[in-house]
């Protein structure tokens, strides 16, 4: 394609590692990394790997529990079983990388502000200013089972909960101004104590006296990253986030979900550049479009049945599908979960447009959760990449490799040499810190005077 184009700046791209792969039956694939969720070589590799490409950042999603439902469809799905605590992992790819973000979900239910303001502040200055924070409200409702709850919070009752959870990380970062720490040994003064701010928050959730026990980090605040797509979800996110990811079937879909969220910012004093629209994006590329499509057969055909019938269980907030004729239509789902709003309406959507059969739907479903699958060369990858960055429908893209490590070596051996072909992609890093890859400006403490720095470019 490699149109002119009216839109300058870069696209932005993440690497969206789950442990085998984001396909369904990516551990099946003989060339995936097996035990990948506790080998911390294959993710070093990885890391490096993403690096020498020039993405944006790392993302590593995470659950505070392990699946729940039918174990003799479970025992064939090992995602979100056995891997490693993704703050930890990124901590140890912090120290085999140089510029690369490392963002990371942390679920605001079943956490304290204080160990998140701490663990992700720790993070930033262990990679000079590359963190990022995920902020989920949980959508695996068994972590209530692991945290003393009966029952998972109310879908509009966690959003309030996490907007309070946010502003009291923000407030602890905040904990100590960027130059209080003046170590001089002459005077034999560590800090100015003028410079240390207790925060002394209460709200309706949260009583956090503070102020953290570390340093202002790197970049003022680590990253705020958030995915939620219900329209409680995308409030919060034009009034914290700062890179969406979203789900985007079409680009029509994407085009709208773009220009309604970013013109919720606003009223929050925000600028459409503060926040990075990136959807997920599941490329297969091969020599030719019948060699792509020729390996993602390849993976559909691993999908057994009581697998792709317990992924839509999941995504239908726990509705039990077992019993159904996988050849069968889906049966009538409550339209409300206390789960993941937006994997419901869309599998439902899906699923009543197209009148698809439980097998149909969940081979569509399977290899992308929701996200759109690419398949063909790099050339046609790139094509479709470019259109919907120039018709301003993304600011970048997510990308969720089918399996590791094969699928991203693929895609960076020839898809990343062809949008930097096409000067869509930065060929070399613009700084050290997450933000000035992304362009975001870093925030000024609340106890400072008014005024905002703006990241360099």
């Amino acid at each position: 394609m490699s149109r002119s184009r009216s839109r300058k700046e870069m696209m932005k791209l993440g690497a969206f590692f789950h442990p085998t792969g984001h396909h369904v039956a990516a551990w099946l694939h003989p060339d995936a990394q097996i035990d990948a969720g506790t080998n911390i070589q294959h993710y070093l590799e990885l890391a490096k790997m993403a690096e020498r490409s020039r993405f944006d950042f790392i993302f590593l999603a995470d659950a505070c529990a392990t699946r729940s439902g039918n174990l003799s469809a479970l025992k064939r799905w090992p995602q979100y079983m056995a891997y490693f605590e993704p703050l930890t992992l990124l901590s140890a790819m912090a120290v085999v990388t140089d510029h690369i973000g490392l963002i990371a979900t942390a679920t605001t239910s079943y956490n304290e502000p204080y160990h998140i303001a701490r663990k992700y502040g720790s993070l930033d200055h262990i990679s000079g200013g590359r963190a990022g924070w995920n902020v989920v409200t949980s959508g695996n409702q068994t972590e209530a089972f692991n945290f003393g709850r009966e029952s998972h919070f109310e879908h509009e009752d966690r959003y309030r909960r996490a907007k309070e959870f946010v502003e009291v990380v923000k407030g602890l970062w905040d904990s100590w101004d960027d130059d209080a720490f003046t170590r001089n040994r002459e005077c034999q003064v560590y800090f100015d104590p003028a410079k240390l701010h207790s925060l002394n928050h209460k709200g309706d959730y949260f009583a956090v006296r503070g102020p953290l026990n570390l340093a202002r980090p790197p970049q003022g605040h680590p990253i705020l990253v958030q995915a939620g797509a219900s329209d409680t979800g995308m409030e919060f996110a034009a009034e914290i986030a700062e890179v969406v990811f979203s789900v985007a079937p079409s680009l029509k879909k994407a085009k709208e979900f773009y220009k309604n969220l970013k013109s919720r910012m606003a009223k929050y004093g925000r600028a459409h550049s503060d926040l990075k629209i990136m959807p997920g994006l599941n490329p297969v590329v091969g020599s030719s479009a019948q060699e792509a499509e020729d390996k993602h057969q390849e993976l559909q055909a691993r999908i057994h049945p009581d697998v792709g019938k317990e992924l839509l269980s999941a995504a239908l907030g726990g509705f039990d599908l077992s019993n159904y004729d996988v050849d069968g239509p889906l049966p009538e789902v409550p339209e409300t979960t206390n789960g993941v709003q937006s994997y419901l309406t869309y599998v439902l959507d899906m699923a009543r447009s197209e009148n698809l059969t439980i097998r149909d739907l969940y081979l569509r479903y399977g290899g992308a959760r929701g996200n759109r699958t690419i398949k063909g060369t790099a050339a046609q990858i790139a094509d479709e990449m470019e259109e919907w960055f120039v018709e301003y429908a993304v600011d970048g893209f997510l990308i969720q490799p089918a399996y590791l490590p094969g699928g991203f070596e693929e895609f960076n051996s020839t898809v990343v040499p062809e949008l930097q072909r096409r000067c869509l992609f930065r060929t070399e890093y613009e700084g050290k810190t997450l933000r000035e890859s992304l362009q975001l400006t870093r925030p000024a403490s609340r106890y400072s005077a008014p005024s905002r720095t703006v990241a360099a470019s």
